[in-house]
């Protein structure tokens, strides 16, 4: 079973950028390229929210309405690497981000359902 392990959280001042990564291995420490990946973010008392996705294999992608133009998922095929560059970054981007993977005939980037696999989550915090 694919293991997600994030990093790139921390603090930074509205209008400014992070850059989350997520690596995605085996129990071996292999890497593991999912059928599907995404990003979502949670905030305490809110339901999830899906932020960006991606077919693996495409490359196509997907983003949440509130970060649609600011935020851009992308691959590192090379480093088996996830990213999310955010930028123009708002208070309301704060939250608890989550790396997620999916299988084949079960993920759906498009929805932001089917993800199956999940990290331990890194920390946003935007202040303004």
């Amino acid at each position: 079973q694919v293991q997600l392990a994030e990093s790139g959280g921390g603090s930074v001042q509205e209008g400014g950028s992070l850059k989350l990564s997520c690596v995605a291995s085996d129990a071996s420490g292999y890497s593991r390229n999912p059928y599907c990946m995404g990003w979502f973010r949670q905030v305490p008392g809110k339901e999830r929210e899906g932020v960006a996705s991606i077919y693996i294999g495409s490359g196509v992608t997907f983003y949440g309405a509130s970060v649609k133009g600011r935020f851009t998922i992308s691959q590192d095929k090379v480093d088996d690497t996830l990213y999310l560059q955010m930028n123009s970054l708002k208070p309301d981007d704060t939250g608890m981000y989550f790396c997620a993977a999916g299988d084949v005939g079960r993920c759906s980037p498009g929805t932001f359902r089917g993800f199956t696999t999940w990290g331990q989550g890194t920390q946003v915090t935007v202040s303004s």
